[in-house]
């Protein structure tokens, strides 16, 4: 496990300062109980990127969730506007209706 890598904070594992901070004390530690926490920490950081992305894809299937209503609103005010053009074209050329 290269723990260069792992340690590095440019910003594109975003992992929180904390959890980078507490990855630097492990690897300073000797022997059997720095492997194992290694590995318990390399599960956490995995776990915090994957909830990160998925809560990354949430936010973009909202914002085009908002988007597609935005376009729905606007067509339903179109097709109302159409509809009542319509109707008022009908009442004009028969005036019985």
């Amino acid at each position: 496990m290269t723990h260069h890598r792992r340690l590095q904070d440019d910003g594109s594992s975003a992992l929180p300062s904390e959890l980078v901070e507490l990855g630097r004390r492990i690897d300073a530690l000797q022997g059997e109980e720095r492997r194992e926490l290694q590995a318990a920490w390399a599960r956490v950081a995995e776990s915090v990127r994957r909830r990160r992305r998925i809560l990354n894809l949430v936010q973009e299937a909202l914002s085009q969730l908002r988007l597609d209503v935005k376009y729905l609103m606007f067509d339903l005010e179109i097709t109302r506007r159409e509809r009542d053009e319509l109707q008022a074209q009908i009442e004009e050329d028969d005036p019985g209706f």
